[in-house]
């Protein structure tokens, strides 16, 4: 059963940002699905048209973007979990430890690198979601749903401005240099 749950959440990795961002599409189209079914349940007056609004539709594409990639983070805490040994868990039965102080103190604190890996694996999947926007939303409606990737894909190919997309990615790498600067100080803190 559970090599059975894990191949289902781990297949939605298996399939690119555009057919994630085209199965969201029609899950979430107002006249195919989702609020059609409910309709033709008798829920005449159901609307859900987050694809539309300018409000709701940067929420479609995180919902989209976590569906892709919570099975990767699953196997990654799965693997850590598995990592712990068995005495540990065994010891703190033991000692009637309460099974959130086990976890809160002694579990996540050995398995922090398995939190710093999918932070990393996340953060550029974030980076990487071009093609999710693009095949959604297209970065609408208006702006709403626009990412910092899509916004220098498009000042360079579609506007032809070299320079301004070449600043802007510059400036994306400086927040993430300042964003992944904190992990490697801390490791190398550590380690003196």
């Amino acid at each position: 059963m559970e090599s059975g749950f894990r191949t289902a959440m781990l297949y939605p990795l298996a399939i690119s940002f555009i057919v994630t961002g085209l199965v969201w599409q029609w899950i979430l189209h107002p006249e195919i699905g989702f609020q059609t079914i409910v309709r033709s349940m008798g829920f005449e007056s159901f609307t859900f048209d987050w694809l539309a609004r300018y409000d709701k539709s940067i929420y479609v594409v995180v919902i989209a973007a976590v569906w892709h990639s919570a099975g990767l983070v699953m196997a990654l805490m799965l693997a850590g979990l598995r990592g712990v040994d068995d005495d540990i868990w065994k010891a703190s039965q033991v000692d009637g430890i309460a099974r959130w102080k086990m976890y809160l103190f002694i579990i996540i604190p050995m398995i922090k690198g398995m939190f710093i890996t999918a932070t990393i694996i996340l953060i550029t999947h974030v980076l990487k979601s071009y093609d999710l926007v693009v095949a959604l939303t297209k970065g609408g409606p208006g702006f709403s749903s626009d990412i910092p990737s899509k916004f220098i894909v498009d000042h360079l190919f579609d506007r032809a401005n070299i320079g301004f997309a070449s600043a802007a990615a510059v400036y994306m790498l400086l927040i993430m240099v300042a964003i992944l600067t904190p992990f490697v100080l801390i490791k190398k803190l550590k380690r003196v």
